[in-house]
């Protein structure tokens, strides 16, 4: 029988495209709530960006950047960003379901790609034990001087989650409108 962290990495996405129908059906933005949201989910977007420059999957162990700080970065990113559109969505029930995905899905997917990065690096061991998981800690991990790298950034195809927040902010703005009539 197949581990949590098995079928939660195969029915996130699934659950991803769900989510985004009950959050376009339930949102009742304003234009403040879309402002807000939208400034928050900006600085997601911010450390996505920055941590895939610092990652070659599969290849080295990232610890560099805000790997530094956070062993998960990206998924620090999106839950900084998760968080604004709840803010910009104005509604409990979002959240409240946002939150069940994080603990049911997210956590368990976090844990199974560290399991494999352990199998893959010897050296996570260390990292592991100096950096946290999600949340950053102020003080760098002492790690090689790696730089962003804007090759890295395109081939990981970051720009997407830009682009898909523009247009969830677009259609929460059409929603808005169209709820005012």
């Amino acid at each position: 029988m197949p581990s949590w962290q098995k079928i939660a990495r195969r029915i996130r996405v699934p659950l991803g495209f769900l989510f985004a129908a009950a959050y376009l059906l339930l949102a009742r933005p304003s234009f403040v709530s879309i402002a807000a949201g939208f400034l928050v989910a900006l600085v997601g977007l911010a450390i996505r960006a920055f941590a895939s420059g610092h990652v070659k999957k599969n290849e080295t162990l990232a610890v560099s950047g805000p790997y530094a700080y956070t062993r998960n970065p990206l998924y620090l990113g999106s839950l900084i960003m998760a968080g604004g559109f709840i803010l910009a969505a104005r509604n409990w029930w979002i959240a409240v379901i946002a939150v069940a995905l994080f603990f049911f899905i997210y956590i368990p997917v976090i844990r199974s790609e560290e399991d494999f990065l352990r199998a893959r690096f010897p050296e996570f061991a260390q990292y592991e034990l100096a950096v946290p998981r999600l949340l950053p800690r102020l003080r760098k991990f002492p790690s090689s001087a790696n730089s962003f790298s804007w090759h890295l950034y395109w081939k990981h195809r970051e720009y997407n989650a830009a682009l898909g927040a523009v247009l969830m902010i677009a259609v929460l703005i059409m929603k808005m409108y169209w709820q005012a009539r």
